[in-house]
Formats: structure tokens, sequence, C-alpha cells
């Protein structure tokens, strides 16, 4: 058996995707179960337990296949990169309607009405799918009213087929942020969930961690003397860590060290992080 790689493949010693059949042992085989996110923001850990490391964050709207549910745990797989987690089993719900439109500002409030002095009743993060049933206006204000009659600043949403072209663009909306290990909204997000965030939104996929997006984002990139031949959206990686060019000489990133998306030149960051882990490990132009 060929060893796969548990972060991407629903496999347990007792249970495994029915597609891994015959590529692993498991005491069984079962198909996943489409569901959907159904609420603004749902972790995934690595054990069903409240105490259990955060791996990544999943968004209102997106995508699962569901292989085990518990009474308060599922074991599930994010069909948008393939991430194997446990979520809490009230953040899931069934597929429904298709979503219509997502979010595109960093974070916005679900009121629940067409009026915004009524009571909020959610915030919803940047890359959030909603399906619109209509659209009002009131007082000069165009809201997005959902099928449970909550809505949204229409202003706030996109087709959800449509994309901004500038990853960086997106990036660059997110400073200030607040670095969360494993996290992967405009609540709070790491290094890797920043890059992948932002790409979404301009329809491109990224894998979720930082070494799958070393690996496999992009093509290698030399970066010349003195890092003269990066651009704008190059890509640089350091062990563990990964930082979006602004442009020829900086950086913007979500870090441990301002703890929060920020901006930096490369060579100071360079400098600092080679103190604890060294230099940068490689570049890639995605």
């Amino acid at each position: 058996m060929n060893a796969l790689d548990r972060r991407l493949h629903a496999w347990r010693e007792d249970l495994a995707d029915k597609r891994l059949e015959g590529r692993v042992e498991a005491g069984r085989f079962v198909a996943g179960r489409p569901a959907r996110i159904g609420a603004p923001l749902a972790d995934m850990l690595a054990a069903p337990a409240a105490d259990a490391g955060l791996n990544t964050q999943l968004l209102l709207g997106d995508d699962l296949l569901v292989f085990e549910e518990g009474p308060e745990w599922a074991w599930v797989q994010a069909v948008r990169d393939g991430y194997v987690g446990y979520v809490a089993r009230s953040a899931i719900s069934a597929e429904g309607r298709e979503p219509t439109h997502a979010v595109r500002v960093p974070r916005t409030f679900v009121y629940s009405g067409a009026d915004l002095k009524l009571p909020r009743k959610a915030c919803l993060s940047l890359g959030s799918r909603v399906s619109v049933e209509r659209f009002v206006e009131a007082r000069g204000t165009e809201y997005a009213v959902l099928a449970s009659g909550d809505a949204l600043i229409a202003a706030h949403l996109r087709p959800a087929g449509e994309f901004v072209e500038d990853y960086v663009g997106v990036a660059e909306q997110l400073l200030s942020t607040p670095y969360l290990w494993g996290g992967a909204s405009a609540f709070g997000i790491d290094c890797s969930g920043f890059v992948q965030l932002s790409m979404r939104m301009t329809g491109r996929s990224a894998p979720r961690d930082s070494d799958m997006q070393a690996a496999h984002l992009g093509e290698p990139l030399d970066p010349g003397k003195d890092f003269a031949g990066l651009r704008r959206g190059d890509l640089v990686f350091w062990k563990g860590h990964i930082a979006i060019m602004l442009d020829g000489r900086n950086i913007i990133h979500a870090n441990g060290h301002t703890m929060m998306v920020s901006r930096e030149p490369l060579a100071e960051a360079v400098e600092r992080i080679a103190y604890l882990y060294g230099g940068p490990t490689g570049f890639r132009r995605p």
C-alpha cells in the first residue's frame, strides 16, 4: 500500500473513503454524503474534541463529503481543497439550493430583515456563500434577501461565478486581520490560509498548507541577485511559512511576529526570520 497524506485522504484504520478501496487498509469503506456548511464559520479539528488542534476552517456555503456523524462531531472532507478533519455536527446542513452569491468584502453582517437598523444575526467572512432569493431596496440601500428572510447588504456580495483578477489586491483588503494558527477567514488567518483565501476570490484553487503550496502552487522561480527577479504576486517560502510579494521589494503576510496580516520589506523579513528559521526555501510564480 502506498502512503497517502491523511490531511487530504479520508482514511482511518476503522473507516475510509470508498474511493480509497484497494489503496489503503481499513475496517470498512463508505461513500461520503454530500452536505454543506450551514454556520457562519466552522473549525475543522484534528480530533472529535473541542480542545483538539485547529487544522483549518470552513466558511458558510462550503461543500463537504460526510463520512461519519456522531452526536456532536462529524468526520468530513472539504470539497474545495480536499482537507479532512472533524467539524461540529451542528455546523453542517443539507446541500439545499446552490449558493448564488459570495461575500466580496472582508466581513459583512446578516440582518434579521432588509433594514440595517434591525438586529444583526451573524457576521460572515470574505468568501462565504449564500443563496439569494430576491433583492429589495429600503431607504436607498439595496439588500439581498435569503429564503429565511434574513438580509445582507447587496453591495457586499458578487455573483458566485464572478471573480476579481488580482489576488494581491484581495490580500491587501485583509491587512491587520489577526493572526490565527489554522485560521482561514477574515476573522483570523494564518499564512497559508491567507494565500488560499486571497486566491479563492479570483477563482483559483490553492492547497491549504504551506508545504503543499510550496510543492504545487505555480512554478518554481529564480529570484535573482538580491531578489531583483521578483514581482507582484510571486510567493516566497520559508520552512512552514509563506508570503506574497506586493511589489519588487515588499511582502504581505499573516505572521506570528506582528500577530496579524502586515506589510514588510522582504529584505527585513529575510534577516529577521533567518535568526530562528533560516533563509527562504523557495520562490514560486502562481
